[in-house]
């Protein structure tokens, strides 16, 4: 075990798919591709964590694996219980999985989910099986675009939802899109998440506090060798460079969303 507060990847899957649909596609990785990924870790002596088990030993500067990784999925597609779970199994490896709750088949489903989804009864097996299960909202909006009441609407409906299904609250949280700003995150904290997760294709670092801690995509165009140098944090500005440029692009476009949001709420 080590102390030394390194940086750790947290990889950031979405769906796990034969045959993903073209909204889904970029950001899907097929189950061959995903039991490669996971034996890699296993060859390389990754211990898995979960996003609370992260963040706890940061808040309390426990100790960690020597070689700590993140698995973490985000929306609830179906093949996350179809083909992840059972490799995941295999290695008896943690992993988190943030939910969109109005995307999950079953009563709260607002009909709005890109591909197929878990059900209720599956996200309970996941969690049975070791995956924390945590918060992405409950339709899955540009969180930093909602006026406040909505806001506080999106977090706490996907909280409290959470809770009735499973019979605990979630802990951790993941920003739909990765876009917060200091108002989001302010809300996820007041929603009673202890700690949340952003994109930023890096590895995250205790210095990033717990509502701001960064990921690495792994999408569908993601071969083993790139696969190998996320996990070992060799050349990931490279690869994401252009994924940081238009990211810088959009940020300017939001704020001026944001401005003139805020100027027409004055207004009225």
């Amino acid at each position: 075990m080590s102390r030394a507060p390194g940086p750790v990847p947290i990889l950031m899957y979405h769906s796990v798919a034969h045959a993903p649909n073209e909204a889904t596609h970029e950001l899907s990785v097929s189950p061959d591709a995903f039991t490669r990924q996971m034996e890699v870790l296993a060859e390389r002596g990754r211990t898995p964590l979960t996003t609370a088990g992260l963040a706890a030993a940061w808040r309390s500067s426990g100790a960690l694996p020597e070689r700590p990784v993140l698995i973490t999925f985000d929306d609830g597609y179906e093949g996350v219980h179809r083909y992840a779970l059972p490799v995941l199994a295999k290695h008896g490896f943690a992993s988190t999985l943030f939910v969109s709750t109005g995307w999950l088949r079953g009563a709260h489903d607002t009909g709005r989910a890109l591909d197929f989804m878990l059900d209720w009864d599956q996200v309970r097996e996941l969690a049975a099986a070791g995956t924390e299960i945590g918060g992405h909202s409950h339709t899955h909006p540009e969180l930093d675009q909602l006026p406040d009441t909505e806001l506080r609407r999106e977090l706490r409906r996907c909280r409290d939802i959470v809770a009735d299904e499973l019979g605990t609250r979630p802990r951790s949280f993941a920003y739909p899109y990765g876009y917060s700003d200091r108002r989001v995150r302010t809300g996820v904290r007041e929603a009673g998440f202890a700690q949340s997760l952003a994109v930023g294709n890096s590895l995250a670092r205790r210095a990033q506090g717990p509502y701001a801690l960064r990921r690495v995509t792994v999408r569908r165009a993601t071969g083993d060798e790139e696969f190998e140098r996320l996990v070992e944090g060799r050349a990931i500005a490279r690869n994401f460079a252009r994924d940081r440029a238009l990211t810088k692009g959009y940020a300017v476009v939001r704020r001026a969303r944001q401005v003139r949001r805020k100027a027409i709420r004055t207004r009225v």
